[in-house]
């Protein structure tokens, strides 16, 4: 890929921008009971690899309670429904992210990446990927793992690896339309 395609970035940043003044109240609503519920401020923030293995930081709703570092009630039905991951919109919008893309991850990870698979990091993040509509119970299936971290490090991640290498020689504008209307059918189920 010689360059982020063009209907790609307009895509981003007119869905993101109308996407945000629809959504602003519920924006509002959201941070105000996250807020409540889990501490001041209810927002998340944290470094995530981004394009090139730049890092960024990432918007979210926090969904863990700041004194207890545990997941709330509230945090649990929002990681459920993905709420907690609306405000990466204002990712998209500022141009970190896509909507379409490589979930962003922690350091650590895609930016060890080698060889071929290095491609992945001319892809911006993505709200949403393949490997993120598999993997979308991905907290679940590691609590299921004698070692968790193991499990990630040498099956999940491989996976999303190889899921987002496919991803980027099949880059095109059919191949985004169908993973979000996939997206948007799984929120609504």
């Amino acid at each position: 890929m010689k360059k982020y395609p063009w209907w790609k970035a307009m895509m981003d940043f007119g869905l993101s921008l109308t996407s945000i003044i629809v959504l602003l109240p519920l924006f509002l609503l959201l941070i105000i009971i996250s807020s409540f519920d889990t501490g001041f401020p209810g927002i998340f923030t944290q470094k995530r690899v981004g394009r090139y293995g730049k890092t960024f930081v990432i918007y979210k709703l926090r969904t863990y309670h700041v004194k207890t570092s545990k997941k709330s009630s509230v945090g649990k039905w929002m990681r459920k429904t993905k709420l907690d991951e609306l405000l990466q919109l204002f990712n998209i919008l500022i141009g970190d992210m896509s909507f379409v893309g490589p979930r962003p991850d922690i350091p650590g990870y895609y930016d060890t990446l080698e060889g071929e698979n290095k491609l992945i990091l001319n892809l911006k993040p993505g709200l949403t990927s393949e490997a993120g509509i598999k993997f979308r119970d991905e907290e679940e299936i590691l609590k299921q793992q004698k070692n968790p971290l193991d499990y990630n490090d040498t099956v999940l991640f491989p996976e999303k690896v190889k899921m987002n290498l496919d991803y980027y020689y099949q880059l095109s504008f059919k191949k985004d339309a169908q993973i979000l209307l996939k997206t948007f059918f799984l929120i609504l189920k």
